[in-house]
């Protein structure tokens, strides 16, 4: 089973990898059933696909909220290093899914608004640098929101 949902993650075919993908998320949201498959999803981190990146990214974000475990410590800092992916759809999508990781963690959130200061956005294109900009100030607004 677990090789077959990374085989399927990283399938040729990106339908049915996003389909699968969207699947977990969504399934995520509400049980934990994935979480067991949280270290074999974080081994995907590093996929020379961006979108296997940008769906993984999303799959450990979905999870952080059951990670009693904290395996979440063991991968943060491989996470935060998509902020300055080398594609920059990919740290669009970090950016945004770290949101979901700092409500669920928020011993990150420091660690999360910090690397949002010093990441250098400079190797961007000047159409995509601004997009970056505005998702990280839309998650530091969720990040740093006063609890209701």
């Amino acid at each position: 089973m677990k090789e077959n949902i990374i085989a399927r993650l990283t399938a040729k075919d990106d339908k049915v990898a996003c389909a699968l993908a969207d699947k977990i998320i969504s399934e995520s949201q509400e049980a934990d059933e994935w979480y067991k498959y949280f270290d074999d999803f974080a081994s995907l981190l590093d996929h020379p696909k961006s979108l296997v990146r940008n769906r993984v990214l999303y799959i450990l974000a979905a999870n952080a909220q059951w990670d009693d475990e904290n395996r979440f410590d063991l991968v943060i800092s491989d996470f935060l290093a998509h902020i300055t992916d080398e594609k920059p759809i990919t740290s669009r999508q970090c950016v945004k899914a770290l949101a979901q990781v700092g409500l669920a963690k928020p011993q990150y959130i420091p660690k999360i608004l910090s690397c949002f200061r010093d990441a250098d956005l400079s190797k961007y294109k000047d159409s995509m640098r601004p997009l970056i900009e505005k998702d990280m100030e839309e998650t530091k607004k969720i990040l740093t929101a006063p609890s209701l």
